[in-house]
């Protein structure tokens, strides 16, 4: 009966997390028609492993005794109660502890870096993004040129750049991949606030924590700001700017890099919200 609970326990936890909306913080919401199904996959099982359960329990499973309790007999009881605890821990952990929002600690303990302008790791699959969002691994050569190529026709005809949850990746991986067709045009977007031990007193980074398919290839992906001052901004507070983009070298990391040249700036209240997702076309 055991196997009916757990069951039962993984269909109520994906019906609990698209109900109170927090699917959203695993997956992009592109995908979330897949984990819907699996409420009324699990749920269909839950009643299967009843029926079983319940047959059992009448009498009606075997004539053969020895044949039945054969298997079970020879696991021992340790070995059993773990295979248990792997699916019951995952539903306990994600409906009693609470799911933390990723922000700058985030970033602190994995470093900062600037990955794609220097030296790729054998394994990107197995890498935070950082500061660029990189979607060519899921693509072929040519697949991503043209990709690149077409998102640079919408963005480039635009006088300006406003982003939102909407488009924020795919701008932002355009503006890195064309740095130099993006000079000089304004730019607004929202963001934390991320000070880095690289940065003078009026640069920080704005970013916000985006995910391309789940949060295991989750980033964080933004842009170096410089203000005309030092605004005293303190890490993770959330601000919306506005400015003009242009490219800068930047020394610690020894590449030239998008920057937004503050004009405007003021405190926003976090977003319901926080992460981004990757849409694709």
């Amino acid at each position: 009966m055991l196997r009916t609970y757990i069951l039962l326990g993984f269909t109520f936890l994906f019906f609990h997390l698209h109900t109170t909306g927090d699917i959203s913080k695993y997956i992009n919401m592109r995908y979330s028609y897949l984990s819907f199904s699996a409420i009324f996959i699990f749920a269909f099982l839950t009643i299967v492993q009843f029926r079983i359960a319940n047959r059992k329990e009448n009498g009606h499973h075997c004539h053969d005794e020895t044949c039945c309790h054969h298997h079970e007999e020879d696991q021992p009881k340790w070995k059993k109660a773990l295979n248990y605890f792997v699916f019951i821990f995952p539903i306990a952990s994600a409906l009693f502890l609470p799911i933390a929002t990723l922000d700058s600690e985030i970033v602190k303990a994995k470093g900062f870096r600037i990955p794609g302008f220097e030296t790729e790791s054998a394994d990107p699959f197995g890498q935070r993004q950082f500061l660029r969002p990189d979607t060519s691994i899921y693509y072929g050569k040519e697949g991503y040129k043209d990709l690149m190529r077409k998102e640079l026709a919408v963005f480039a005809k635009q006088s300006r750049l406003v982003l939102n949850d909407n488009n924020y990746l795919k701008a932002m991986e355009t503006i890195y991949q064309f740095p130099g067709q993006f000079s000089d045009k304004e730019i607004e977007f929202d963001g934390f606030v991320y000070h880095d031990k690289t940065t003078n007193s009026q640069q920080l980074f704005v970013l916000r924590f985006g995910i391309i398919h789940c949060v295991a290839d989750s980033g964080v992906f933004g842009l170096l700001t410089e203000f005309p001052e030092n605004p005293h901004l303190k890490n993770d507070e959330w601000i919306h700017v506005k400015g003009k983009l242009s490219t800068i070298y930047f020394q610690p990391f020894n590449v030239t890099i998008p920057y937004v040249q503050v004009k405007e700036w003021h405190t926003i209240k976090a977003p319901e919200e926080p992460y981004v997702f990757r849409g694709y076309d």
